[in-house]
């Protein structure tokens, strides 16, 4: 903006010192009229008629006034004023635009103090209205926009306010828009960036969600032993009028026991009598070292 405002001041100096050139090499001395020297007289009239250019960029609109009074806009592109009589008051950009804003220490609905950043991006519309309506309209948007985020943070909880940012943030655009739009300023778009909490709330959040997935935790493991005890009842009552089909479960769980080398099997006593497992266990045991003895027997002969 301050670029702007000196190329533009740069030029109406150059177009000043252009006509004073030229009107300087069109006499060749001075010459009076009334006792007034010529050059003096093309000096004001250069000074006045280069004070009259003005220049607006393409996003820029003037706001000209005559004798204090507003005549219209100005723009974009070179256009002219009537010196002294006129005045540009401001130049208004219509470009979007983009401020930032923040909430310290705001208590929730909930009682928690919060800082809150956001940022706003609007634009002038209007320009007449931006010129007319409000003295300092980026003051004002900057302001409007403060104000509103404290009030969005006293309406919600601190667990609304983290979880529904986008909400959040579109309900505050839509109050900002209509605190703005009589000003000829709209708000196209709010953004909440960060939410900053205190760091012994943020301790106790912490605790609080890892209590929440241990509790989860056990009610998942509660509910796999529920399913799995379900699942033995229907299995006891296939085994419960079939001696044959226990048995055969029997010996099925000893093989898998023992079919490694080297393990050992606890097998409750009661299992013993109802699934007939000694019997079964002193014949695999019978069995083991018969086959032992063979291999001592193989091994000798082999040696011999």
């Amino acid at each position: 903006m301050k670029t702007s405002k000196n190329l533009r001041h740069f030029n109406q100096i150059s177009a000043t010192l252009l006509v004073i050139l030229l009107s300087g090499t069109a006499l060749l001395g001075y010459m009076e009229i009334i006792g007034i020297p010529l050059i003096v007289v093309f000096t004001i009239l250069s000074f006045l008629i280069s004070s009259s250019i003005h220049i607006a960029d393409q996003w820029e609109k003037a706001v000209v006034l005559r004798m204090g009074k507003f005549t219209g806009l100005r723009g974009p592109g070179p256009f002219m004023i009537i010196p002294i009589i006129d005045q540009v008051d401001n130049i208004i950009d219509q470009r979007i635009r983009v401020t930032d804003f923040k909430a310290e220490e705001t208590l929730t609905k909930d009682t928690v103090p919060v800082n809150v950043d956001a940022i706003v991006y609007w634009t002038v519309w209007d320009v007449e209205k931006a010129a007319l309506e409000v003295q300092e309209y980026e003051r004002a948007v900057s302001y409007i926009a403060q104000t509103a985020l404290r009030e969005i943070i006293g309406k919600h909880e601190l667990a609304d306010l983290l979880q529904n940012r986008e909400k959040i943030a579109e309900a505050m655009q839509l109050t900002l828009d209509e605190h703005t739009n009589p000003w000829g300023i709209t708000c196209q778009t709010v953004g909440i960036k960060d939410v900053i909490i205190p760091a012994a709330l943020a301790d106790a959040m912490s605790k609080q969600a890892q209590a929440e997935r241990e509790r989860q935790a056990r009610v998942i493991l509660g509910t796999a032993e529920t399913e799995i005890a379900e699942k033995f009842a229907k299995a006891s009552e296939q085994y419960k009028n079939n001696p044959v089909a226990l048995h055969l479960r029997g010996m099925n769980m000893l093989f898998e026991g023992l079919k490694e080398k080297g393990s050992m099997v606890i097998v409750p006593s009661s299992a013993l009598e109802s699934m007939n497992l000694g019997a079964m266990g002193g014949l695999v045991a019978l069995a083991k070292s018969n086959e032992q003895e063979n291999h001592l027997n193989e091994t000798k002969i082999k040696s011999s």
